[in-house]
């Protein structure tokens, strides 16, 4: 059996679709039930967590490098679009939102965002409508800070930035 060569590096940010950005620091070879697996060691910063991805499973849980400068230009156009509101029951869409982030896909992240940003001069959201607009925004800026090789609090003043200058635009199509 050939050895598959490795597609993730010592040091690659990678993006594993239920965590977000992370970095992997370092490949193992580990011993498990008399079975020698290879083990990417993943660290997420954010969560204070480190995650070990076998090799050969990397891609069946959509782990994958940071998306490239096409879709990120294509979440920021998402993010510049009028926001869709559906008109379903709260936990339903709130599902859809959660299982959005979770897939890892850097566009439906941007769309979360965009659905859920609230202006200054809108009204106030719900408390889950606010964690679930926190988890999508702050997905969508450590992939943006690791591709713009900045930090998070600058590229979600980017995005913030981004969804500000879009917003009246779209208020005064509905008003």
């Amino acid at each position: 059996m050939a050895a598959k060569a490795l597609s993730f590096d010592v040091g690659d940010y990678v993006v594993y679709p239920k965590h977000g950005v992370g970095r992997v620091i370092e490949l193992q070879k580990e011993q498990i039930a008399g079975m020698e697996l290879e083990l990417y060691v993943l660290r997420f910063e954010k969560e204070r967590m480190t995650l070990r991805v076998p090799t050969n499973k990397a891609e069946g849980v959509g782990m994958r490098k940071l998306s490239s400068n096409k879709t990120l230009e294509e979440a920021v156009e998402t993010l510049k679009g009028k926001p869709k509101v559906k008109r379903t029951m709260w936990s339903r869409r709130a599902q859809e939102y959660e299982a959005k982030i979770n897939s890892g896909d850097l566009v439906s992240i941007a769309e979360v965002t965009r659905d859920l940003f609230r202006a200054d001069d809108q009204p106030e959201q719900s408390y889950s409508e606010r964690q679930i607009f926190e988890a999508a925004s702050s997905r969508l800026a450590r992939e943006l800070a690791a591709m713009e090789e900045t930090d998070e609090p600058n590229a979600l003043k980017k995005i913030l930035r981004i969804l500000n200058e879009a917003a009246p635009k779209h208020a005064k199509v509905e008003g």
